[in-house]
């Protein structure tokens, strides 16, 4: 099974970490062309994946203006509920990613709303559903500003993240491009140092931060793994049964959120 999950996950053993970055940056580039769009749009929250990808986004249209005389440009999108707790961390990246464009957009009152509304047809929310309530807002507004822009929005699915589903379904898993997908968590950190990124940025606790009643709770409590051996099997490495067990009933319970609506021509 680990060789199987290893070949659609794509994570290589090791990589030249700026052969990476040029080819991360060229699949935006191009897919920006073919596209006939101008415009990447992200959302930036401060943590280490979109802090990698909104960096690979300013690159890519930095570098296809120079090359083409054209406007393109990067939108980084600020997406907080209520207020964020890391919010110097958030503001950390957007110096580092120096987005040409930001938009902030608070989606509290639209979430809060949703919730009431739902509760008040006999729909009594969780706080963990709310979670995928906020993603899918977020999503909701990446797609609006994109539309407005002529533009892709940008998602920051990578494989230790893909091989356990851990994302919201048509929330934070919806995006038109992904490209820090093949890279596991440890390889992005990689990508961030040699790109000169603050540290602080990428060696700080990753989380999805979307449940109220657990504000900043650890992916890797919530997955019950941790990402080295996530990294580790998708490295084709030997990881102890228990993380291994882990890692394959998360890849076997969230098939569903890497394949495609079914239909009834689907087996």
């Amino acid at each position: 099974m680990q060789t199987k999950i290893c070949e659609e996950m794509r994570v290589k053993k090791q990589i030249d970490v700026q052969h990476e970055i040029e080819t991360r940056v060229n699949f935006l580039k191009n897919e920006l062309i073919s596209s006939n769009l101008k415009t990447l749009v992200l959302g930036i929250s401060g943590g280490q994946d979109s802090t990698l990808t909104g960096k690979l986004c300013q690159l890519a249209v930095e570098q296809l203006r120079t090359e083409t005389n054209e406007d393109y440009k990067f939108i980084a999108v600020r997406l907080p509920y209520g207020v964020q707790a890391d919010e110097d961390d958030c503001r950390l990246a957007l110096e580092f990613i120096k987005p040409d464009q930001l938009v902030t957009y608070n989606i509290k009152q639209v979430v809060d709303t949703h919730e009431q509304l739902l509760r008040d047809c006999g729909q009594e929310i969780t706080d963990f559903n709310k979670g995928n309530i906020k993603a899918r807002e977020r999503m909701i507004v990446q797609y609006a500003i994109a539309g407005n822009n002529s533009g892709l929005v940008v998602g920051t699915d990578h494989s230790s993240e893909a091989i356990t589903g851990f994302y919201t379904k048509h929330g934070d898993g919806a995006a038109d491009l992904a490209p820090i997908f093949g890279l596991n968590k440890r390889q992005g950190k990689q990508l961030l140092a040699a790109l000169d990124c603050p540290k602080i940025l990428y060696i700080k606790q990753p989380t999805a931060d979307l449940e109220d009643g657990r504000p900043g709770l650890a992916d890797e409590v919530a997955l019950g793994v941790s990402y080295e051996h996530i990294d580790d099997y998708l490295e084709f490495k030997q990881v102890v049964d228990s993380s291994k067990q882990v890692i394959e009933s998360h890849y076997t319970k969230t098939i569903h959120k890497r394949t495609g609506v079914k239909t009834i021509y689907d087996n």
